[in-house]
């Protein structure tokens, strides 16, 4: 399967380029084109969940293709998404400029985190990852007023410092494979977890934790969270949907590679402590945090806070189905939270604003997106029978045969009161009757944005009523690479 990931390398960047130089038209199509295809791709690498190419520099095993999928469904739902919420307006020549630099730039975003699944090696996983901060960055900003401005160079500083620690990371763990297979050797994550067990423990610790801490900065844990809500809030809707529901997965699979070394290093006990305590502490904070919103993408942004808290508390677990509770989340999650994203740049498409104070009747004015704007949120709530019920249902039981009787009760309590403020502040605006003085017109700003959330809708209910089973094979597989005993 060498040609498929020849082809993830290289399709995605070539749409970048064709939407900068062809008419806008083009560049529409060929991004669509692009996000089917990487999504075609990822789904053939999910039977054998393993391939390389480039001399083992490009490889995939069940871990990466889980991510890959996940960002490839994201990039072709956003597309779709794209093509009917970026219109024209104004200067006919600033909006086709305007076009052609967002899908140009969404395109090339995909790219970086289609990319950084593939690479086998730790330093050039840190490399794509830089390059999604420099590109998302420029995406934030790209609406050019004051507040978008302002939040692109905020996230731009707070995850330079958190790439930085991962760069300090990707070096100690290099010296403390250097110890075991000599000086000049490449970061490649197979040969890394074939000696770990020799590699000196301390020094793995170290670099564990400042993974974990420089990472997830872009994954969003507290305390190095504080970029997200402003740039989620102020970046164009479908850049917001790739960071919400692709970057910070991305960034969370670097994550778990260093913790595939740790485990085998010094077991299990120390890396699950370390995400347990990160993970309480961002679902705790999301949870008190999402009844105080008022500006609709930003209660969004701290939902997802919320689920890579979730994230890291399922792999503090040991039991093997909690850990496919997790990779089983990291799809579901893109799904529901890339819909979300949609159905909310559609109610502000419809309002012309992001304050839920001044926004209801959103189903009466929007008679397709709105319905599936409340289900992404009822999804998002872990509500049956979507993705994300089944896959924090495995992470709760997980936890009660580990046993973690208390972390279990922690982590119940606080997703319950996460659903308290995601779902009533989003049913709100969406079923409240319009109390304005003239009623919004009722009507969908476009079927590409209704297909996008339908593609969303129908891909959370499969994951919830019954993953494919060469998926569910896949998850299993990937959660076994993860798995150690304690």
């Amino acid at each position: 399967m060498a040609w498929d990931l020849m082809t993830l390398l290289v399709a995605p960047f070539v749409a970048s380029v064709t939407c900068w130089w062809a008419p806008v038209v083009v560049g529409r199509a060929v991004s669509v084109a692009a996000g089917l295809l990487a999504f075609v791709l990822a789904v053939l690498l999910i039977p054998s969940g393993q391939a390389a190419a480039l001399g083992g520099w490009v490889r995939v095993d069940p871990l990466s293709v889980v991510f890959l999928v996940a960002v490839a469904f994201l990039y072709l739902a956003t597309m779709v998404f794209a093509v009917g919420y970026v219109r024209p307006a104004g200067d006919p020549d600033v909006a086709a400029r305007y076009n052609r630099r967002l899908f140009a730039g969404l395109n090339l975003f995909c790219w970086a985190m289609v990319v950084a699944p593939l690479m086998s090696s730790l330093a050039l996983l840190w490399v794509a990852i830089e390059v999604t901060t420099v590109i998302s960055a420029l995406l934030v900003a790209i609406d050019d007023t004051a507040r978008a401005t302002e939040a692109a160079w905020k996230y731009v500083l707070i995850a330079s410092m958190g790439l930085g620690i991962a760069l300090f990371a990707t070096i100690v763990v290099y010296y403390a494979g250097s110890t075991v297979l000599g000086n000049g050797y490449e970061l490649f994550v197979p040969q890394l977890l074939a000696h770990a067990r020799a590699f000196p423990p301390q020094m793995v610790r170290l670099a564990f934790v400042l993974a974990v801490l420089g990472f997830g900065t872009k994954v969003g844990f507290v305390p190095v969270h504080t970029w997200l809500p402003d740039a989620h809030s102020e970046a164009p809707t479908p850049v917001s949907a790739l960071l919400s529901g692709a970057l910070l997965a991305v960034s969370f699979y670097a994550v778990l590679r260093y913790f595939q070394v740790a485990v085998r290093t010094v077991g299990g006990t120390f890396p699950r402590d370390v995400l347990l305590a990160f993970g309480i502490a961002s679902l705790a904070l999301a949870a008190f945090t999402l009844s105080a919103q008022r500006d609709l993408k930003r209660l969004l942004a701290y939902s997802s806070v919320e689920h890579m808290g979730i994230l890291a508390i399922g792999m503090s677990f040991a039991a093997p189905i909690a850990v496919v509770g997790v990779l089983l989340q990291v799809l579901a999650h893109a799904a529901a939270k890339g819909t979300a994203f949609f159905g909310a740049g559609s109610v502000v498409r419809k309002f012309g604003t992001k304050d839920m104070a001044r926004i209801r009747g959103g189903i009466g004015a929007l008679p397709w997106s709105g319905p599936l704007f409340v289900l992404a949120v009822l999804a998002l709530s872990a509500m049956p029978p979507f993705g994300i019920f089944r896959s924090e249902f495995l992470i709760v039981e997980g936890g009660l045969s580990d046993p973690h009787d208390a972390v279990v009760a922690i982590l119940v309590v606080l997703v319950l009161l996460a659903f308290a403020g995601l779902s009533w502040f989003s049913t709100r605006i969406m079923m409240s009757p319009s109390t304005g003085p003239a009623a919004v017109a009722r009507g969908e700003p476009s079927a590409w944005i209704v297909g996008a959330m339908l593609i969303g809708v129908v891909a959370l209910v499969v994951l919830g009523v019954h993953p494919p089973g060469q998926l569910s094979d896949l998850l299993t597989r990937a959660a076994a690479e993860l798995g150690v005993p304690r």
